[in-house]
């Protein structure tokens, strides 16, 4: 623990402030399932900007279980994925120039990785967020809680 404090210390005195430890950055992953790596993203509002790091792990095509990462307000997120759906695989399932969509990724098919870099600034902390694929029949099981904290 006492080098702990030493290291803790140290940073502060380089960096001026906890925030250069600030998880700005996040790997995601997903498969041939209907799962995510993790169910809850937690991301510092000292970052401005973050980015989503999505990684699909399986072999199967875009086509067939493609998946992507998109981000809205909780009480927007199934209506948009409904959206989504029409507006088919050319737009990720996501709908064209949709203010309810925060940030989305393009979908993406087995040993596929892609990034997405958005800003948090306007995002309230005490919000509620949902980040979901909006690949057709996923959204509803495939979710997690987006916290600003």
């Amino acid at each position: 623990m006492k080098h702990a404090n030493v290291i803790l210390t140290l940073a502060l005195l380089l960096f001026g402030s906890t925030s250069a430890f600030a998880v700005c950055e996040v790997d995601i992953e997903t498969g041939d399932g209907l799962t995510y790596s993790m169910q809850t993203i937690e991301v510092e509002k000292s970052c401005g900007n973050v980015t989503i790091h999505l990684t699909h792990t399986g072999q199967m095509p875009a086509e067939a279980m493609g998946h992507n990462w998109v981000l809205s307000a909780t009480s927007d997120y199934q209506a948009v994925a409904m959206d989504g759906m029409s507006a088919g695989v050319d737009n990720s399932y996501v709908p064209v120039d949709d203010d309810r969509v925060i940030a989305y990724t393009p979908v993406i098919g087995g040993g596929e990785k892609t990034s997405i870099t958005f800003s948090i600034a306007d995002l309230d902390p005490a919000g509620s967020y949902t980040f979901f694929c909006s690949f057709p029949g996923h959204w509803s099981v495939m979710n997690g809680e987006f916290k600003i904290i």
